[in-house]
C-alpha cells in the first residue's frame, strides 16, 4: 500500500462519485461506501473513547481497545479495496480473550442496562451501538457483493467487546451499572 493522499480535494467527487481502490467509481450512497462510512464513524468515535480513557488513567482498557483503531482501518481498507486482504483471525480471537476476561471480572449480567453511569461508559456505549451500524452497513453490502475474509466476525465482535468495555470502565472508575426499569403497567 504505497498510495498516499498528496492532495485533499480533487473535485472528482463533486458529482456525487467517488473511487474505489480498484478504480472503479461509485455512488457516494453505495452500500460500500455506506459501510466505509459507517466504520469511519465508528473509528471517530472509538478515538474519543480512549481520549477520555487516557485522561482518566484507564490504560488497561486502552491497551486491548487502542489496537482496534487500527483494525478499523484495515478493515476500510478492505472495504475501499475488494481484492486487499487485511484482517485475520487472531484479531477476532484477541477480541474474544479480552471479552472473557472482563465477562470472568464481571459475572453474569441479570437485567438490562443503559448507556449510563459516567461519560466514559454512555461513550462505550456510542461505540458499541456504531459497531452494529456498521455491522449492519456490511452485512447489507455482503448482501449485494461478498465479503471475503473476517471483516464480519470482526466487526460483530468488536461490539461485543464494546459492551463488556462499558462494563468494566464502570467498574473501574466506580460507577453503578444503570437498570432499565420496565414502564409499569396500566391500570385496569
Amino acid at each position: 500500500m504505497g498510495y498516499r493522499l498528496s492532495k485533499i480535494y480533487t473535485r472528482t467527487g463533486d458529482k456525487g462519485e467517488t473511487a474505489l481502490g480498484d478504480g472503479r467509481r461509485v455512488p457516494k450512497d453505495h452500500p460500500r461506501i455506506e459501510a466505509i462510512g459507517e466504520v469511519d464513524s465508528l473509528n471517530s468515535q472509538l478515538g474519543l473513547l480512549l481520549a477520555g480513557l487516557a485522561e482518566q488513567g484507564l490504560s488497561e482498557v486502552s491497551a486491548v481497545l487502542a489496537p482496534c483503531q487500527h483494525r478499523l482501518f484495515d478493515l476500510g481498507g478492505e472495504l475501499a479495496m475488494p481484492s486487499y486482504q487485511a484482517l485475520n483471525m487472531a484479531e477476532v480471537e484477541r477480541l474474544e480473550a479480552a471479552i472473557d476476561v472482563w465477562n470472568e471480572e464481571l459475572g453474569p449480567l441479570k437485567n438490562f442496562i443503559l448507556p449510563s453511569g459516567s461519560a466514559l461508559v454512555a461513550q462505550a456505549h456510542v461505540c458499541r451501538s456504531l459497531a452494529r451500524s456498521a455491522e449492519r452497513r456490511c452485512q447489507q453490502l455482503n448482501a449485494l457483493e461478498p465479503l471475503a475474509g473476517v471483516g464480519l466476525a470482526y466487526i460483530n465482535r468488536l461490539s461485543d467487546l464494546l459492551f463488556v468495555a462499558a462494563r468494566i470502565i464502570g467498574r473501574r472508575q466506580g460507577v453503578a451499572e444503570v437498570l432499565w426499569k420496565p414502564a409499569e403497567k396500566p391500570q385496569g
